[in-house]
């Protein structure tokens, strides 16, 4: 996979020598920080300095150790490979959390667990941006890292390593709280279990969806929080994370917002429907888990059992889109990225598409809550505020921004059936094989630009 990588990688920069869109900022920025000048900024940068200090941390040592001299120092190529050794990295740590996460499960050889992890390893939208200098290799690769620990119970490493992704990317601090959030759900569900025992009703599960069942979920969730007792017990397995939460908030007191530099293009909104955009890119990104028939029969029979539900939920989303829905300038303007199109061709078709959409949002949502069934109640209340948090405020539509909810989602979800996983893994290998033939043979040039053009994620 690395090989393979390595030879895209030298098309790639064969093509596109130059920095190429937001490589205009970060590569710069790079470069000062390897000539020693760290009080050197870009304000149109927004993100933390994480990428430009790892870089130096790699490129100096390997630039002493070669003795490379001159332009070759942290040119476009070699910051870009960078990105190329956190993608290896991410394949590893993927490999290593499939094992974990699902090490109960007997009956997954280790074929398929190396043949998911380069499935995933090789998600599109992630594994574009391995051969450009962004933030999202590094971003994942830490974030991951904090998971990977966080399952092994090293919760001091594992608050590190998500100050390091929070350092690449701030909304990265979401997923070092849903790692908290991880042990407070395994707490939750042991109790919630030795509480059903002590009343003897068996026959109630924190698995069932039922309304009464929620009923009694929340209501135990309130005593449980409370309790002093309970509250200190949950504080002394999360300090690390309640610290790093800390900083965070007192770097958003100082800094005056999450943003650092340009904060007019990236203001915080209530943009829900950003979620059903988020449950769309997993249906089509899973399409092999989700949309099977028998998923589509049982979604019918669940929508004749519970209408009244659904006719809720379905005026809700109704809702949510007409009051919450933002378009912002960049998605109209830049049509270089994938989301251009889909807006152009599928939303700005007709001002009714939005609302006519809704059903397939709803099926998504419960193709997406069914492949979760195994997960305890309470991992899935932390996965979904998590969600929420990491996608609703944002009000531009990215898909770089669906990449690590995505990942999180996938790795948690039963092993499918090596039939489905092939499916998968050669649908991404389209994907790719696409989106990376688009950026290097399909250029374009804007009428006020000289510049080449070329369509990306």
């Amino acid at each position: 996979a690395f090989l393979l990588s390595c030879l895209l990688f030298a098309a790639v920069n064969r093509h596109q020598r130059g920095p190429y869109m937001d490589e205009a900022f970060h590569v710069p920025q790079a470069q000062a920080y390897c000539r020693g000048r760290f009080l050197q900024w870009d304000p149109m940068i927004t993100t933390l300095p994480g990428l430009y200090l790892v870089s130096v941390g790699v490129v100096k040592p390997a630039v002493w150790l070669f003795g490379w001299t001159g332009s070759v120092v942290c040119s476009v190529g070699m910051l870009r490979f960078i990105n190329l050794l956190f993608s290896a990295g991410n394949f590893y740590l993927l490999y290593l959390l499939l094992f974990k996460i699902h090490q109960k499960n007997k009956a997954v050889s280790g074929f398929q667990r190396i043949l998911s992890t380069l499935t995933l390893a090789m998600f599109p939208t992630l594994y574009f941006f391995t051969f450009l200098y962004y933030t999202d290799p590094g971003s994942v690769f830490f974030t991951l890292f904090a998971y990977l620990m966080c399952l092994y119970g090293n919760h001091k490493t594992s608050a590190l390593l998500g100050f390091c992704g929070f350092m690449f990317r701030q909304t990265n601090i979401v997923w070092a709280v849903f790692c908290a959030g991880n042990v407070i759900a395994e707490k939750l569900n042991e109790a919630w279990k030795t509480d059903l025992q002590k009343k003897k009703d068996e026959k109630t599960s924190s698995r069932k969806g039922s309304f009464s069942d929620l009923i009694r979920i929340l209501q135990f969730l309130i005593q449980h929080i409370i309790s002093p007792k309970n509250l200190f017990t949950l504080m002394a397995l999360t300090w690390p994370y309640i610290i790093l939460v800390m900083v965070f908030f007192v770097f958003v007191f100082i800094n005056g917002g999450i943003v650092v530099g340009d904060r007019s293009s990236h203001e915080a909104c209530l943009h829900f429907p950003q979620l059903f955009y988020f449950l769309s890119f997993t249906v089509f990104f899973s399409f092999p888990h989700l949309l099977t028939p028998t998923k589509i029969r049982k979604f019918l029979l669940s929508l004749q059992k519970h209408p009244v539900q659904y006719s809720l939920i379905a005026i809700t989303s109704l809702f949510l889109i007409w009051k919450f829905t933002y378009v912002h300038k960049y998605l109209l303007a830049d049509n270089r990225h994938y989301t251009f199109y889909v807006w152009r061709k599928v939303f700005q078709r007709h001002e009714l598409v939005k609302y006519i959409l809704v059903p397939v949002y709803i099926f998504a949502g419960w193709s997406f809550a069914d492949t979760l069934r195994s997960k305890s109640i309470f991992w899935i209340l932390m996965y979904f505020i998590c969600l929420l948090a990491a996608t609703v405020p944002q009000k531009l539509l990215e898909f770089r921004y669906f990449i690590l909810p995505f990942l999180i989602y996938r790795l948690n979800i039963p092993f499918p059936s090596l039939y489905r996983q092939l499916l998968e893994l050669a649908f991404y290998i389209v994907v790719n094989a696409v989106t990376l033939y688009l950026f290097l043979n399909r250029t374009f040039h804007w009428p006020d630009s000289d510049e080449i053009q070329r369509f990306m994620w």
